[in-house]
């Protein structure tokens, strides 16, 4: 049972839940699963010891499909709360803000120096006490590609095969085969089979 002033951690776990805001306090009991050594461990393993890598990665992540990818430097606020799918690809520099969960899909392709943060903070700076903030669930599907220094905001989810444009700040939903580019993000195009032929000698 909480002591005093010490918050209920099943409470403060139902809060976060709901995307409520919380504070630094409230969830100082998370500490202890953050995994910032095997992060720095894997940020410092050379490039020849593969399987190091692997077996960090396994010990890092929630979960990690078959040939996933992560060139280092990465970082995570916990990693335990990041799951990727098969062939996975991040490029260096990717930031994952996993106080509540990632979840990326098969074949996900994702360029240097993107944020994927599922937690934003109060607008008004007198809610902005201890560090408080809101978490909400990233979801990532199929076949995505993420350009390099794009922003995934909490709460959103990516549809299968969509691209994300370079340096978009993806603040809602976007729809599956579709090109999304901007700050806000917003849908450019849908991709057709008119793509297929892009930049090749059929398409010339």
């Amino acid at each position: 049972m909480p002591h005093g002033d010490e918050p209920d951690e099943q409470e403060v776990l139902n809060r976060i839940g709901q995307g409520l805001v919380y504070s630094e306090s409230d969830a100082a009991f998370k500490n202890p699963q953050r995994r910032a050594d095997l992060i720095f461990q894997y940020n410092q393993t050379p490039p020849s010891e593969e399987a190091k890598q692997a077996e960090l990665l396994v010990a890092i992540f929630g979960s990690v499909g078959e040939r996933a990818i992560l060139n280092p430097p990465f970082s995570a606020a916990f990693g335990g709360n990041v799951h990727v799918g098969d062939d996975f690809y991040g490029n260096v520099n990717l930031a994952f803000v996993d106080d509540v969960e990632i979840r990326i899909g098969n074949g996900v392709m994702i360029a240097p120096n993107v944020t994927l943060t599922t937690t934003g903070h109060p607008v008004h700076p007198a809610r902005r006490f201890d560090h408080s903030r809101f978490s909400e669930p990233i979801t990532i599907e199929d076949r995505v590609w993420i350009g390099s220094n794009a922003v995934i905001l909490p709460g959103v989810h990516i549809g299968y095969g969509s691209v994300i444009g370079a340096g978009s700040v993806v603040s809602h939903d976007i729809p599956e085969m579709v090109v999304a580019v901007g700050v806000p993000c917003r849908v450019l195009r849908p991709i057709t089979d008119a793509d297929l032929r892009t930049r090749t000698a059929a398409g010339q």
